[in-house]
């Protein structure tokens, strides 16, 4: 990992779990993330970090895909079974399919190893404004679905949908722009920022991710509706 230390921020100090289980790279994260203005919560294997996070819930998660007695990606599993934190996901393997594997397990992003620091604070600064990005529209209604902007809820026919904070995200853009063809550039670069603008299969696994908690029959979606090779469209 190479490390070029961004310059001291005075912000608010979130709790971050930072779990990895090489020293070396644990010590430089604790460093990075300090000197940006976070407090880290370190844990070095699956089992610490999911008995730290239970004690001292943190704001946001940064964990390696390869620790000594679990990955990544059940980590992240279990963190999302009661948390809807973003989770940063790190891995020195950039192959498309343990990407897909750590989204879809409830990761808001993925970073390959060997990263600059000033990269990992960007998007770990970009997932946490995403979970708590002020909204204009207090209440979205579409059939049985009710999107609670203020309260950043969701409920289906009355009973509340748990959705990450990306995936709320990216539901409300959707939803702002109901009606409206979406291209895959504009819900990436909405929601993720323009870095991300070619980057489909991530848009694509978090769409499927969605539809499984939102529509009734998320293989024949209703509300969020494809149009192939081009984007995606929000429908009442």
């Amino acid at each position: 990992m190479s490390i070029n230390n961004p310059s001291p921020r005075q912000t608010h100090a979130r709790r971050v779990l930072v779990v990895d289980d090489e020293a070396q790279i644990l010590r430089a994260l604790r460093v990075v993330l300090r000197d940006a203005g976070f407090e880290v919560i370190p844990a070095e294997t699956g089992s610490e970090a999911l008995d730290c996070a239970a004690v001292r819930p943190p704001e946001a998660a940064i964990i390696d895909l390869m620790l000594p007695d679990m990955d990544g990606v059940e980590v992240t599993q279990r963190l999302r079974e009661w948390s809807e934190m973003p989770i940063l996901v790190l891995s020195a393997v950039g192959d498309e399919d343990h990407k897909v594997r750590a989204l879809q397990a409830g990761a808001d992003d993925y970073v390959t190893k060997p990263f600059g620091s000033r990269e990992l604070v960007a998007r770990l600064q970009a997932a946490l404004r995403r979970g708590g990005r002020p909204q204009e529209q207090p209440r979205i209604t579409a059939s049985e679905l009710e999107i609670d902007i203020g309260a950043r809820t969701v409920q289906r026919r009355g009973e509340q949908v748990h959705l990450t904070p990306i995936e709320f995200e990216l539901l409300c853009v959707l939803a702002r722009n109901r009606g409206r063809l979406m291209t895959h550039r504009s819900l990436l670069t909405d929601v993720w920022g323009p870095e991300y603008a070619d980057d489909v299969q991530t848009l694509r696994t978090h769409i499927a991710r969605l539809r499984a908690k939102i529509e009734p029959e998320p293989n024949s979606p209703r509300h969020i509706v494809t149009d192939p090779g081009v984007g995606y469209r929000f429908s009442a």
